[in-house]
């Protein structure tokens, strides 16, 4: 097998690829600047003459799938194979395997510190420090400045899994009681509560979102449940911009009826108008999609798709884990 990599892949990862599944041609998409385009990807596939592709955010269109239909899979790093025509590839009985939970450390460790950083009003002290306004003997700072501990409070994740169960985890050190909402999700830690989707909204302190885009997901928070959440409540966004209705959040935000949100991602990247109205309101913490941003999740990917692909075509053992069209494991591949 003849593998296209151009995923950022570290030198034990490619090694194991050599070793355990052929031949290895390295073009990863970060010296080029950006993700490479269809018309690009195509013609790498054709001049290294892969019959296998790792990719990372490369434009896997179904017009590259269809002029490669000759590849034995697709891996992608990344929580969801979003950047791949699933349809096309399914069609074509190509196996799309992809990295869930890659960045879930990195995700609730951000989840962390960016609502510690909100809660206590750091970047308002560092800007006021900064802007020289210490004056001698004043107490100004501790007043102005006082802020909220995270233990205590009731945190409710819309979505519970990989990274809403290991924020789950990490809260139970401060401590903060943890309900969620997530249909699909049956056995969990008792130590959670199980709760409707207004539930969470309604008596939690701080609402974090950790849902997929699907076409159940889409808009889903949209003003009836944002209007319920406690006048004191944080809003926090680091999955995807899409599962929320932007101008109902502006509208919770403008009315004050929350005490702000924390967001890493947005309708458009880079933002508009809209977005950047929402970016500069005094009550939010905008952070420019980087919740996800670290060097380790890299690794993570690489030790994820690696073990998949091992299993899958060295081990044999074919189950649907980290398979994206699982309809394939109904057909012979």
């Amino acid at each position: 097998m003849k593998i296209l990599v151009t995923a950022p892949y570290n030198d034990n990862g490619l090694i194991t690829l050599q070793e355990q599944l052929g031949e290895v041609i390295y073009r990863p998409w970060k010296p080029n600047g950006r993700a490479y385009y269809a018309d690009e990807l195509t013609a790498l596939l054709t001049a290294s003459a892969a019959d296998a592709l790792i990719t990372e955010h490369d434009h896997v269109t179904a017009d590259v799938i269809n002029a490669h239909p000759q590849l034995q899979f697709i891996g992608v790093c990344r929580g969801t194979p979003s950047n791949v025509a699933l349809e096309t590839a399914t069609r074509h009985g190509i196996p799309v395997f992809y990295t869930p939970a890659r960045n879930a450390q990195a995700v609730a460790e951000m989840f962390i510190a960016n609502v510690i950083t909100f809660m206590r009003n750091t970047l308002a002290g560092v800007e006021w420090l900064k802007g020289r306004n210490w004056a001698a003997g004043a107490h100004t700072s501790y007043l102005q400045f006082k802020g909220t501990e995270l233990a205590g409070k009731t945190v409710g994740l819309v979505g519970f899994g990989a990274i809403g169960q290991l924020i789950a985890s990490m809260l139970q050190c401060y401590p903060c009681p943890v309900q969620f909402y997530d249909p699909y999700v049956t056995a969990y830690d008792n130590a959670y509560r199980s709760v409707s989707l207004e539930e969470v909204f309604a008596t939690s302190d701080i609402v974090s979102i950790h849902l997929p885009v699907t076409e159940q997901t889409k808009g889903l928070i949209d003003y009836s449940l944002l209007s319920k959440m406690k006048p004191n409540a944080i809003f926090v966004n680091t999955a995807r911009a899409v599962v929320v209705q932007r101008n109902d959040l502006l509208r919770v935000l403008e009315e004050g009826t929350i005490r702000g949100a924390i967001l890493d991602v947005f309708d458009h990247e880079p933002p508009d108008e809209i977005d950047y109205k929402i970016i500069d309101h005094p009550n939010v913490l905008p952070t420019p999609h980087i919740a996800g941003a670290t060097f380790e999740v890299e690794d993570h990917h690489v030790t994820i798709l690696n073990k998949t692909l091992v299993d899958w075509y060295v081990d044999k053992k074919r189950t649907g884990a980290r398979l994206a069209n699982k309809e394939l494991l109904t057909v012979q591949i």
